[in-house]
């Protein structure tokens, strides 16, 4: 599919290095926007404050959710397998795959320092 988009001068410079992976740009933007539109990143308030306390390596390789959160991912999982999420439960599955990615990239970063690197 053909989209046609008219931008500012500006972001039609910066969108130019980078025009092969537009497709993934606006992948990772709508998960983004949809995760934000939730607002209230719902069970997963603990796990963002730990994050923003500045933890040690260590501290960030431990990080689980909690049970009633992996409770709720669980359910989503299976509901989406056997009829589908509505509207607002994938807005709910986009904020927890958005953490998801935030924390696995902290946990990368986290097991480089724990290294040395």
């Amino acid at each position: 599919m053909e989209i046609i988009l008219n931008v500012s001068e500006e972001l039609a410079t910066r969108l130019q290095p980078v025009e092969q992976q537009l497709p993934q740009i606006l992948e990772l933007g709508i998960r983004e926007l949809n995760a934000r539109q939730g607002g209230t990143f719902a069970g997963l308030a603990s796990l963002l404050d730990k994050l923003a306390s500045l933890p040690t390596p260590e501290e960030v390789l431990a990080l689980r959710v909690s049970p009633a959160l992996q409770d709720r991912i669980d359910e989503l999982l299976e509901k989406n397998r056997n009829e589908g999420l509505s509207a607002e439960e994938q807005r709910e599955w986009e904020q927890f795959t958005y953490v998801e990615h935030l924390v696995r990239i902290a946990k990368g970063h986290a097991a480089l320092k724990r290294r040395g690197g």
